[in-house]
């Protein structure tokens, strides 16, 4: 019997809406279906990694999901959720862009097998690019009334007075050009069910329509819920912008800090969203954490399974190393296995200095280190106290005044991490 896919994602809290009959239809066979994933960057952020999620679980549940990059779509832009227009994108970009998201998704969903449930990646823009014009008005057009289409509410609040720009022809076709996708895929690969975000239902019902007024068919729509954080801030993003999938846009240790940082509350809801533990052991972990807040087992697990996923179980723990780094008891050789990219985002917003070559080369004395050329403490009679005291550490480990900084000091050829008493970080920057 196979798992019931609908029943899955309810527990987990992933489903905002569904078309009543859904369920039974994915209970009856194997079904397929898709998710329209936008190819305007090379890699996929973390506020994609729902739709991916719900594919994953379909595929899990026995059924063959397509990831459909949005080529043709991401020519034009959609208004869901948008108050402005987007800038488009030439052919080559995407081509690219489909590529590198197809390396991406192959980490969540199975495309090689022989299984009749293998995943696919298909483009728009293959079926897109020879529709003429008036092929498309003609075909498929005239079959939805623009009565309908002014009922989605992605249209009217562009319409309406919050939006200043009102919204141009193009982007109020977009509707007809996504429908016309779930036609083609239901023609084409009896897809009969498409799955987004709670902001995509106008589309996805518009596509269902089509299936029943062009195809005679019947088709399903299914959204998850808009991922919030109970702060208010916007999921996925820091100050620094998205936290993305590639990692070096978003270094494995960012990535790791990201869902570490979590609240308890939001923490409870991703790991049933974000991972794919199972209802009992999610439960004994959020039961542990009510016992134990400060221990932030919760957090721990949720970004210790979100980071190997994404990236690899080696990659998790160099970000666990980095991050005992800054609080925990790390050595000189911890820190030294440190790629440049990783050192920096560790010690971000940690007080710099810059030293000349010359000045490592010919032994850099802890004086000059800590204060003559640097000014990380006030004065030299501050910095020969704080040495008396023991306080002072270089690359982690205890310094007298006698202690002289030279090249085999330095950390990936060119800093040195000063250290007074446990928080107090100073970057030296050999230049």
């Amino acid at each position: 019997m196979a798992k019931n896919f609908v029943q899955e994602l309810t527990w987990r809290g992933m489903i905002h809406d569904v078309m009543p009959g859904a369920e039974e239809h994915l209970m009856e066979d194997m079904r397929a279906a898709y998710v329209g994933i936008d190819p305007t960057a090379d890699s996929l952020h973390i506020g994609h990694l729902v739709g991916v999620m719900m594919l994953k679980h379909f595929q899990e549940c026995g059924h063959k999901p397509f990831a459909l990059v949005g080529g043709a779509t991401g020519m034009i832009g959609d208004p869901s959720g948008k108050s402005a227009e987007r800038n488009l994108l030439d052919e080559a970009t995407l081509r690219h862009n489909q590529n590198a998201i197809k390396e991406q998704l192959s980490r969540f969903l199975d495309f090689d097998s022989n299984m009749p449930n293998a995943a696919k990646l298909v483009n728009n823009y293959d079926w897109m690019k020879d529709f003429s014009f008036l092929s498309f008005i003609r075909d498929v057009g005239k079959h939805i009334t623009v009565n309908y289409m002014m009922a989605k509410d992605s249209v009217k609040k562009r319409l309406s007075s919050e939006s200043a720009e009102g919204m141009s022809f193009t982007e109020f076709t977009y509707q007809l050009v996504q429908g016309y996708d779930f036609l083609h895929l239901y023609k084409e690969a009896n897809c009969t069910l498409q799955m987004g975000g709670s902001d995509q239902w106008g589309n996805i019902t518009t596509g269902t329509e089509l299936i029943r007024r062009i195809g005679g068919g019947k088709a399903y729509a299914m959204t998850c819920p808009l991922i919030t954080k109970a702060d208010g801030t916007k999921f996925g993003k820091t100050a620094g912008g998205n936290i993305w999938l590639d990692a070096d846009r978003t270094s494995p240790y960012k990535f790791y800090q990201y869902w570490l940082n979590t609240s308890d509350e939001d923490a409870e809801k991703y790991i049933k969203i974000f991972t794919f533990l199972s209802k009992e052991e999610i439960e004994t972990l959020i039961a542990a954490h009510r016992e134990a807040p400060h221990m932030r087992a919760l957090q721990k697990k949720l970004a210790e399974e979100v980071t190997t996923m994404v990236h690899t179980a080696e990659e998790l723990e160099k970000a666990q190393k980095a991050s005992d780094i800054l609080f925990g008891k790390s050595t000189s050789e911890d820190l030294k296995r440190l790629d440049v990219k990783t050192f920096l985002d560790v010690f971000e917003g940690v007080p710099q200095a810059e030293v000349e070559i010359s000045a490592i080369e010919n032994g850099l004395d802890m004086i000059g280190a800590l204060a003559a050329k640097t000014n990380f403490l006030d004065s030299n009679g501050a910095a020969r106290r704080e040495l008396k005291q023991n306080s002072i550490s270089v690359n982690k480990e205890k310094v007298g005044e006698d202690y002289t900084i030279t090249k085999k000091d330095l950390i990936n050829d060119k800093f040195v991490l000063l250290q007074r008493g446990k928080k107090n970080y100073y970057v030296l920057v050999v230049k």
